[in-house]
């Protein structure tokens, strides 16, 4: 399906609630090796993704992150990801609803300077 502009952009953009933003997470945190679970927890100084399932205390358990050590308790990982895939995604919005603009003034720029005349051609031609 093809589709550009703002129509798209802004209905593509409201899909991404936070449900389905939960469910992308937690399906990509289980793929991923143990190395990139660490090193996105030190990185992102957090413990964990959500607090829903037994494996959470696993996760904790095996966490490096500097945040154990300061504090007894970490920000869950998820959460941290929400936010900053929210701002990502308001960021996204703004460069989407740029050049759907930008679109439409192509547009009327074509119409309006479509099929006129160069004044300096010769009047007898065809063309």
């Amino acid at each position: 399906m093809v589709c550009g502009g703002f129509a798209c952009s802004k209905n593509a953009l409201c899909a991404l609630n936070v449900v389905y933003m939960t469910d992308v997470i937690n399906a990509s945190w289980w793929v991923m090796s143990n190395k990139t679970r660490n090193e996105l927890e030190r990185s992102f100084d957090c413990c964990g993704l959500f607090n829903l399932t037994t494996l959470y205390q696993q996760d904790y358990a095996f966490c490096t992150a500097i945040c154990k050590i300061r504090r007894p308790t970490c920000q869950m990982c998820g959460e941290k990801f929400l936010k900053h895939s929210d701002e990502a995604l308001k960021i996204l919005g703004g460069v989407g609803l740029f050049f759907s603009f930008t679109e439409i003034l192509g547009v009327w720029l074509a119409m309006r300077f479509r099929n006129q005349k160069d004044p300096r051609a010769n009047p007898s031609a065809f063309l």
